[in-house]
């Protein structure tokens, strides 16, 4: 439950001046000031360590361009990380100012922001708030209130609209504050800090918040606050199935082979009551599911050079195929969630062997479980990965000594080279196996950029197909299976609505900063393997033609905050920061 603190100061005597000024009266009580302002301060999360507040301010005198609301801590209260306001400390005294795009403040008109903070011992409330230097607001003596089921306060979203063909379309995107405040902490960081990330439910405990982290309703009443009167998209990665990620072992999951069951009750049930609380019904909340699970199943099994043990057990239990289509369901029956099921990249299931296979089961599993297409959005690609959104210096129909390009060591016979390519095509044979014609792609391009001083200007030599390709190539990779915290890579395009025919969005699904993996075995309670495909003297295996991984030294575990690679993204970003 949330804390809050409303009270007002009224002015109660004649102002006296030169000018004259007439008083003016609260309507229905003759002879009381009009009450300057008022502002109401709500901690909306609080994990005993750090919360997050929304403060609504409203303007009773004369209209502003601008403004600045003033309060003081009577703890060890610091903000670290705050939306639409700049919010800046000295000591207990804090400052939120308006941004260039809600400095306009009408008499009678109100504006939100909100923050996160850290404190040790208490979180008392401010007893006091001057906006441009008139106090507006001391405690009335009635201490914390709760809103209670009938008073939502100022970020209830009203009454849920009608779901809309894409989601991005005229809405802000919500801005994860444990991520931003990690990157503003980097030098440089403040660049991209504003950026939208996805929020990664990677195990049960990371619903209601793990290791002091926000959980999810924690995120999405943080989404309500930046939210404002516009639109908000709340991005969510699903990813916890049983026998997660069968061919690696960084991503390896909680839950083991036969535990479906858990999987359904315990992980997507809860998630699904929290996102179909009334509450976040204006919210529009893209979930991201299972990535990495079903495009195993084709090219990880069977006997295949690439096949797992772990793999073809899952390919046997049905239990990717129950699981996805269970959380499709589930989450698909709440009228404000979009789903998005991963579909690989490029560089995995753009060959013919891979690519059709990939939709079929696709399909399957949006069918099974009592789920239907109707349930499926979308689709995503690249989530967490490093293909090139575009090569520019060389096509799939680009021939060179008498050699199509197919035929080089990089491409090896795939029919796409670049990452948006294959998600307009993959898209087509999606509707084609029997998907709606109007699903939407995102494209993940939150590491793919490929930007620096080794991004080629241009062709590579046409001695052979493989000098052209290679000295043309954005995509640096030592392999195009490579995926592990590769060196190199730069942040890609930002995040952006319908920037392509038949896409959604760009989208950073994957937070920039956060490892793939670590570099070496790491004791751990989050399920989390070692894999050598994040070790950097790794010579590789069948998936990445027995080559060097390509992965940076000194990893953390998955998930967990990698300073060095955050700092490479943005000394190689494309476009350039």
């Amino acid at each position: 439950m949330s804390r809050s603190r409303t009270a007002v100061l009224a002015a109660l005597a004649l102002v006296a001046g030169a000018s004259g000024t007439a008083l003016a009266v609260v309507p229905g009580d003759s002879g009381i000031a009009a009450i300057p302002c008022s502002v109401d301060y709500k901690v909306q999360n609080d994990w005993g360590s750090g919360f997050t507040a929304a403060v609504t301010v409203t303007n009773n005198s004369a209209a502003k361009s601008s403004w600045a609301v003033k309060w003081a801590y009577a703890g060890s209260q610091k903000v670290t990380n705050a939306w639409n306001a700049k919010v800046t400390q000295s000591g207990t005294a804090v400052t939120a100012a308006n941004e260039t795009y809600n400095g306009t403040l009408a008499t009678g008109g109100s504006v939100s922001f909100g923050f996160q903070g850290t404190y040790s011992g208490a979180n008392a409330l401010p007893t006091a708030f001057t906006l441009d230097g008139v106090t507006c607001n001391v405690d009335g003596g009635t201490g914390p209130t709760d809103p209670g089921p009938t008073d939502p306060g100022p970020t209830d979203p009203g009454t849920p609209g009608t779901k809309v063909d894409n989601p991005y379309a005229g809405a802000k995107v919500y801005v994860n504050p444990e991520w931003s405040a990690l990157a503003a902490a980097e030098p440089g960081g403040s660049r991209v800090s504003n950026q939208p990330t996805g929020v990664w439910l990677d195990r049960i405990a990371a619903i209601n918040g793990a290791n002091g982290h926000m959980g999810l309703r924690a995120h999405l009443d943080a989404a309500l606050a930046q939210k404002g009167s516009g639109e908000e998209v709340v991005q969510l990665v699903v990813y916890d199935l049983p026998g997660r990620d069968c061919s690696a072992l960084a991503s390896n999951g909680e839950l083991g082979p036969t535990e479906i069951d858990k999987y359904k009750t315990q992980f997507i049930d809860p998630i699904a009551a929290i996102l179909a609380d009334s509450k976040y019904g204006g919210l529009r909340i893209v979930t991201t599911v299972e990535i990495d699970s079903l495009p195993n199943l084709v090219t990880n099994t069977g006997g295949k050079a690439t096949a797992t043990p772990a793999c073809d057990t899952m390919k046997a239990n049905g239990n990717y195929v129950k699981g996805v289509g269970y959380a499709l369901k589930k989450l698909g029956a709440i009228p404000n969630v979009y789903n998005y099921i991963d579909a690989g990249h490029h560089g995995w299931l753009g060959w013919d062997d891979n690519f059709v296979p990939s939709a079929q089961i696709m399909y399957q599993a949006a069918t099974s479980e009592g789920a239907t297409v109707d349930d499926v959005h979308g689709f995503i690609t690249n989530t967490a990965n490093y293909s090139a959104l575009k090569e520019n210096n060389f096509t799939i129909n680009d021939s060179v000594a008498g050699k199509s390009v197919r035929e080089s060591k990089w491409v090896d016979w795939n029919r796409y080279v670049d990452e948006l390519s294959y998600a307009q095509a993959f898209r087509n044979q999606l509707v084609t196996t029997g998907f709606r014609s109007n699903i939407g792609m995102l494209i993940d391009t939150s590491r793919n950029g490929w930007g620096g001083a080794a991004r080629p200007t241009g062709p590579g030599a046409t001695t052979s197909v493989d000098t052209y390709v290679n000295g043309g190539r954005y995509d640096r990779r030592i392999h195009v299976g490579n995926w592990c915290n590769q060196s190199g890579a730069g942040l890609g395009e930002r995040p952006k609505a319908a920037p392509a025919a038949g896409i959604d969005a760009y989208v950073w699904m994957k937070p920039p900063g956060e490892s793939d993996g670590a570099s070496s075995a790491i004791a751990n309670d989050e399920g989390k393997g070692f894999d050598r495909m994040c070790d950097p003297t790794y010579t590789g295996n069948p998936r990445n033609g027995n080559s060097m991984s390509g992965a940076l030294p000194n990893a953390p575990l998955s998930g967990h905050w990698f300073s060095a690679q955050f700092q490479q993204l943005m000394q190689n970003a494309y476009p350039a920061l």
